[in-house]
């Protein structure tokens, strides 16, 4: 395995119940909690459509998608503008809200310990992991745009493009 790399530069984002763990490559912004647009009928999962340079981006609660709450509380909230991998060229970024500043973290095979749960996954959820003392899931970002993308093709037209 001489051509995997033995550290990875990560980021811990914390959500309500845990953190959400991803590549710090994959995050283009952390700011502040703003209201986005709502998108009627939506899942409760997905909050709403925020501007961000020129885009309107579809924010979703992580805890909310994968089952462990209902909702989330937006009190002290930040959002985090994440690169969506999926090729979607209408749907380059989209947002995750956290209960805090993401912190970088450097990860290696040994910090990473499986948790085994014998109930199936849950929606968005790659993997289930304890990182030193914090409990992390890392997300199925393909699953989640897929998701997102279905949701908002069954909501609304497509508004994704730049914006003039």
């Amino acid at each position: 395995m001489a051509d995997q790399p033995h550290e990875v530069r990560c980021v811990m984002i914390p959500v309500t119940s845990g953190y959400v763990l991803l590549p710090n490559t994959s995050v283009a912004d952390v700011l502040g909690y703003m209201k986005p647009d709502p998108i009627p009928n939506a899942p409760n999962w997905l909050l709403g459509r925020l501007h961000w340079r020129g885009w309107r981006l579809p924010m979703i609660s992580f805890p909310v998608l994968s089952g462990r709450l209902n909702e989330e509380d937006r009190a002290h909230a930040r959002i985090v503008v994440l690169k969506a991998l999926g090729g979607n060229t209408a749907m380059p970024f989209f947002i995750l809200m956290a209960q805090g500043f993401p912190r970088l973290t450097t990860i290696t095979p040994d910090l990473l310990v499986p948790v085994t749960d014998p109930h199936p996954r849950a929606a968005g959820v790659r993997a289930e992991v304890q990182i030193r003392d914090d409990y992390a899931v890392i997300p199925d970002l393909d699953a989640i745009e897929a998701l997102v993308t279905k949701a908002l093709a069954e909501r609304e037209p497509v508004k994704t493009e730049i914006q003039d």
